[in-house]
């Protein structure tokens, strides 16, 4: 039969619904508020109890292609007194893109020499995109690379330091520039916690932002670091004794900032305030029951494996996911000193610790009698001195 002759009622029959795609799609949040409801979309009783989405997380390409339709059919809906809110979404954000960090080889012309990074401006080369699999810090494995591609397994390199380097760039994921990177594969490597984090590490949560492996090493060592604290040498050291001021401070403070963090969704500053925190209870050489509790308490959101483990450890028998999130409290977040940046002329020179509470008044004595301010007076008598408190005193000369 000639394509002229068939129709939609013969053999070919068209396809005229485009509801399921365009609308179906669009409201499916309301189908999950009245899933079994045989007689309408979503039921009024179910509809007026759950109303419209608290929080949807959608990626920056997704908003485009579903988004806006969900906000066309929804106030569609609204204004026909089907649903009981104009609006889909209390919150929406959208999450920015992981881009690829692509590494490159140079490839001397006519040759299958490459040449390492350091060194290929010294040759005429052609940059070649390598599976970044199979590079770490950026420094290629050869064997790995020469069984790669069958093209390259009588490959010569010319090192540099002993090593090949290899070119980066920031380009978007894709299998054509072998930059895309097996979340499995770092699992494996890494376990599931450090990607986790890694993730979260990487950026504001909007914020396109380009994946490098190479920074996926320091948040294993954080992890290390913080398994450190309850063990030396494979021992649970763990300690019930109470807590000293400054491990209090360190930990109240961390509480406060993950607590405010989550709320903002300002992922990648909570892990660095938690690195900021091992880091401090490490040099306290901090093993106290009550501090690593809520510490484990508060990573758990983030690295749920390692914190499940040492909840038990800590000689729990529920899981951590119940634990109360522990509130912080103010006192233990009071400075007792302050530390004052002493300028001259606006040149930052030295500090000094005053108690907290202390005066500007007290503060410009002690400065102006300090013996390493007399050594940058000269002998001058200032014109002027500055304090602002609690921050600097700038003494004009």
């Amino acid at each position: 039969m000639e394509n002229k002759e068939k129709s939609a009622t013969n053999e070919y029959p068209l396809e005229l619904n485009t509801m399921p795609g365009f609308a179906g799609s669009s409201a499916y949040y309301l189908r999950y508020e009245d899933p079994h409801n045989n007689e309408a979309l979503v039921g009024k009783e179910a509809n007026e109890y759950w109303r419209n989405v608290d929080l949807y997380i959608g990626g920056t390409e997704h908003a485009t292609g579903h988004l806006i339709y969900s906000r066309f059919w929804n106030k569609f809906l609204f204004d026909n007194g089907i649903v009981a809110e104009d609006e889909p979404f209390k919150k929406l954000i959208n999450q920015g893109m992981i881009q690829g960090r692509s590494n490159f080889v140079y490839r001397i012309k006519n040759t299958n020499t490459f040449v390492s990074l350091g060194l290929k401006n010294q040759y005429e080369v052609t940059p070649i995109h390598v599976d970044v699999n199979i590079v770490s810090n950026d420094v290629l494995d050869m064997e790995a690379f020469k069984n790669w591609n069958p093209e390259y397994k009588t490959a010569e390199f010319i090192l540099e330091d002993g090593k090949y380097v290899c070119g980066w760039a920031v380009e978007k994921m894709s299998k054509s520039m072998f930059n895309v990177v097996n979340p499995d594969d770092v699992v494996e490597k890494f376990g599931a916690d450090t990607l986790r984090l890694y993730e979260m590490f990487l950026g504001p949560l909007e914020q396109s932002k380009p994946w490098d492996t190479n920074g996926i090493d320091g948040v294993s060592r954080f992890l290390r670091k913080l398994w450190n604290l309850f063990f030396k040498d494979d021992a649970f050291t763990v300690s019930d004794e109470q807590p000293t001021a400054d491990e209090l401070k360190s930990i109240h403070k961390l509480i406060k900032k993950i607590g405010q963090d989550i709320e903002n969704f300002s992922f990648n500053t909570s892990v660095s305030a938690f690195m900021i925190c091992v880091n401090e209870l490490t040099t306290l050489k901090c093993n106290k029951r009550t501090v690593l509790s809520d510490l484990t308490i508060v990573l758990s959101p983030f690295a749920p494996h390692i914190a499940e483990e040492l909840w038990h450890r800590l000689g729990n028998t529920t899981t951590v996911c119940d634990a109360h999130f522990p509130d912080y409290n103010e006192e233990y977040l009071k400075e007792n000193s302050i530390k004052y940046t002493v300028s001259f002329n606006g040149k930052a020179r030295f500090t000094l610790d005053f108690a907290a509470g202390t005066s500007s008044e007290e503060v410009e004595k002690a400065v102006l009698a300090n013996e390493t301010s007399q050594k940058w007076l000269e002998g001058k008598t200032p014109k002027k001195v500055i304090v602002v408190p609690n921050k600097i005193v700038n003494i004009v000369i």
